[in-house]
């Protein structure tokens, strides 16, 4: 599997496991398990999916050596701050279940960012985490984090999929030294994706589907993705995306697919950044 070096030397896998939505403790073990046997070696988890239980017992089951898997998870809103953060990071590595965390994120870039984040630094520099980084930092609060922090984050997660190739995010990124990763990189089936025309074309004439298409065209991009399925079939596809490359004509393609917007929602739009920061999670 090809890996991503983030800019600490630590390498990530650019292929994962993404486990958003999948609450039901059976089937995110299930799926874990079946994923790792396919051999994925990433997954990413959040305190707020309220499965890193499941996440980690699926881990402990698996028998693969702690050191060959990369796991991430996510500091929620209200826990943001820095006491705050450090108690979160606590609870989730009891979750989980394990000593050491190879990715921690900040979940939303809003309430008290600069405390969470001296927290997380206070993480790495004690060994406790591998890599910290952020999600859904728009340009501008990715510069002013960077500008204003000791340690720059790592990575940065983000929807990105054809519809919102985030272009200009990414070459932000790349100059910060900042990796980027996906998240929805299937647009969570929005505008009929699957069913795309231009995506189907290209996928014909590699004998792959049109989400294979979409994950090679990210992973080709040198970002990161975490696509999610709770099927095997699907997860063995997604899997199997990273065995052809796309030609500069498809990749252009693709990227004329562009809309330069979100097809979920704008993390700048007021109303979003008062029901995210007012959700309050049992964790």
């Amino acid at each position: 599997m090809q890996t991503v070096k983030l800019s600490n030397g630590v390498e990530m896998p650019i292929l994962g496991l993404g486990v958003y939505q999948v609450p039901d403790a059976a089937t995110c073990e299930r799926v874990i398990g079946e994923a790792l046997e396919i051999g994925y070696r990433s997954i990413d988890t959040a305190a707020a999916y309220l499965n890193e239980e499941a996440v980690g017992a699926a881990i402990a089951k698996s028998g693969i050596p702690r050191g060959d898997l990369f796991v991430t998870s996510k500091l929620w809103v209200q826990d943001m701050g820095y006491d705050a953060a450090l108690g979160a990071f606590d609870r989730t590595m009891k979750r989980l279940g394990l000593d050491v965390l190879d990715l921690y994120l900040i979940h939303q870039p809003f309430g008290d960012v600069y405390g969470a984040w001296r927290a997380l630094e206070r993480l790495l520099a004690e060994g406790r985490v591998r890599a910290i980084g952020v999600c859904n930092f728009m340009p501008d609060r990715l510069m002013d984090l960077c500008v204003h922090c000791a340690v720059r984050p790592a990575l940065n997660q983000i929807e990105t999929h054809p519809f919102y190739a985030r272009f200009e995010d990414n070459k932000l990124m790349a100059e910060l030294g900042v990796a980027h990763e996906s998240w929805a990189p299937f647009a969570e089936g929005h505008n009929d994706i699957f069913n795309n025309p231009t995506l189907s074309a290209i996928g014909a004439a590699h004998g792959k589907s049109a989400a294979q298409v979409i994950l090679r065209w990210l992973t080709q991009r040198g970002i990161v993705v975490i696509p999610k399925s709770v099927r095997k079939e699907r997860l063995l596809q997604n899997f199997e995306s990273q065995d052809f490359d796309l030609t500069t004509a498809e990749m252009e393609a693709i990227a004329a697919l562009d809309t330069g917007k979100s097809v979920l929602f704008s993390h700048r739009d007021p109303a979003i950044v008062r029901w995210i920061s007012e959700m309050k999670l049992d964790i």
